[in-house]
């Protein structure tokens, strides 16, 4: 069973998010800031922390800033009522890995917590298996029966990243941020080039597709 900390210091708020969580079968701890938060890290094994932004004595960057310092791999999903993209993207840099925004929509928190826990496993274990298909984070192969292909790293990159999320559509921009950095000056066209040479790449593998979502971005589609 997954173990969840929940930091939120709305009451209301905390409650639902850890009624929510425990009917989909996690074990939950809350606290109310990031002061507490800290202090049940220090005493219990925990699998991912879902944090609001604007607490009481230690917001949700200073406590995300002093997580990493410990738990360096520990799954972190921001939830705020801030939209603007200056406030997410000051949240990625101090090393959160999802943001959402305020009102929570608990189906949606459900399936992006699902999806970090399991980024966090591949990480740890450094491979990524599609079917037949294995990405190999380490060595930058995809490997499919007799044939290993090693690739670029950014090509490796970007598809493994496409792949850990299979389904979820990802922005060109949050695509060059991540895989190029955020203060890259990467354009559409190198993300576009890298897109078709993996497709030529593995048009013949069975498994996935790299499907062009108009008007937003790409994603990976699981075939089969």
């Amino acid at each position: 069973m997954f173990k969840i900390l929940v930091v939120e210091d709305d009451k209301n708020t905390r409650k639902l998010m850890c009624a929510v969580l425990k009917q989909h079968g996690f074990q939950i701890y809350d606290a109310a800031d990031g002061m507490e938060a800290l202090q049940v890290m220090e005493k219990e094994h925990v699998d991912l922390v879902v944090l609001d932004l604007m607490m009481p004595k230690m917001d949700g960057y200073e406590l995300t800033r002093q997580l990493r310092q410990t738990w360096e791999n520990l799954p972190i999903l921001m939830v705020t009522a801030k939209q603007e993209s200056a406030d997410k993207r000051k949240g990625f840099l101090v090393g959160t890995d999802d943001y959402m925004t305020k009102p929570v929509d608990e189906e949606e928190m459900v399936l992006r917590i699902k999806a970090l826990l399991r980024r966090a496993k591949i990480a740890n274990e450094h491979k990524l298996t599609v079917g037949k298909t294995i990405l190999d984070y380490d060595a930058l192969t995809v490997s499919r029966e007799d044939i290993i292909i090693t690739l670029p790293p950014k090509e490796f990159y970007l598809l493994f990243k496409l792949l850990s999320y299979p389904n979820m559509i990802f922005t060109r921009i949050q695509l060059m941020d991540e895989i190029w950095g955020m203060e890259s000056e990467t354009d559409d066209r190198t993300l576009n080039v890298h897109i078709n040479r993996l497709r030529d790449r593995f048009k013949d593998f069975p498994e996935f597709e790299i499907v062009t979502v108009r008007g937003l971005g790409y994603k990976a589609v699981k075939k089969g």
